[in-house]
């Protein structure tokens, strides 16, 4: 494996902020605001942003022929479902909690890659697997009595995951002549209007929310959502999708850490073991071991 190179370091750095601090806002902004109409919010937030972006880069907005399909299964996988799965997650387990489900994403890449596209899997990479698996574990364990109590929660949590294991493949294994940040931007609105129905027919007109939460909800969809999304799908294209997978295990840490500032939450010795085992796994991700000689 090649070395990675430090602008990709500083691309992983920063994604793992934007995304880990995300979390304990999410949980936050859903104590006013319904699972669907915030992904609403965030999602239209995110299109605006990106497309500013797009714009101001003079980059073209077209889609490459043949490619709407796969368009639209990436869209669906990476953005619908996950959305869809991690809002309803949340509501049933704690969002740190979820965010580690969710993010169980780099291990059934692994499992995908292998089962249906026959990826042989380097020694290194399988250990940082393995300890990143760890590292799940090690965060999953205190909290099977809640899983226990609310299977939903489990479910929705690793079917994000999942999901977004499938788009991960589907965005590597495309070519996308052409397309820049535009691939970020049509995923984003073409997944608009499943979180817009189902915002209408499945939640009530919700009240405005306090300032708080609209800033909330402001800054998730410029940052997290549009520039975060942007970051990923960058990686995606950059790294191979195991790496690529992997670089995601130190976001539920962020979040744990962040949980722990913003809304006071304790450091138990498993998150410590778990905060461990991904700092190693990352390290035999992306840094190559060392030639003999």
């Amino acid at each position: 494996m090649n070395r990675v190179s430090p602008t990709v370091l500083a691309l992983l750095l920063a994604l793992t902020l934007m995304w880990g601090t995300n979390w304990p806002l999410f949980r936050i902004a859903l104590d006013e605001l319904r699972p669907w109409t915030f992904r609403t919010c965030t999602m239209a937030i995110g299109a605006v942003v990106l497309a500013a972006i797009v714009r101001a880069r003079g980059e073209s907005f077209a889609v490459p022929k043949g490619r709407w399909p796969a368009l639209f299964a990436a869209a669906t996988t990476n953005l619908a479902i996950w959305s869809v799965a991690t809002s309803l997650a949340v509501l049933y387990i704690p969002s740190g909690h979820a965010s580690v489900l969710a993010y169980t994403m780099p291990l059934w890449v692994a499992l995908l890659g292998f089962v249906l596209f026959g990826q042989r899997l380097s020694g290194r990479l399988l250990a940082a697997i393995a300890i990143g698996a760890v590292a799940v574990a090690a965060l999953m364990l205190p909290n099977f009595a809640s899983y226990a109590r609310a299977p939903l929660g489990l479910m929705w949590g690793l079917a994000a995951g999942f999901s977004w294991a499938v788009g991960t493949f589907i965005v590597k294994r495309t070519r996308w002549p052409g397309m820049g940040l535009s691939l970020t931007f049509w995923q984003v609105v073409l997944s608009l209007p499943t979180m817009i129905a189902g915002a209408c027919l499945l939640e009530p007109w919700p009240a405005w929310p306090s300032t708080g939460v609209v800033l909330i909800t402001l800054y998730i969809g410029a940052v997290p959502m549009a520039l975060g999304m942007a970051i990923w799908f960058a990686l995606v294209k950059l790294l191979p999708a195991q790496v690529a997978g992997l670089s995601s295990i130190a976001v539920p840490i962020v979040a744990i850490v962040s949980g722990m500032i913003i809304l006071h939450e304790p450091l138990s010795p498993l998150q410590a073991v778990a905060i461990a085992s991904s700092v190693i796994s990352l390290w035999l991700a992306l840094v190559p071991a060392k030639r003999a000689g």
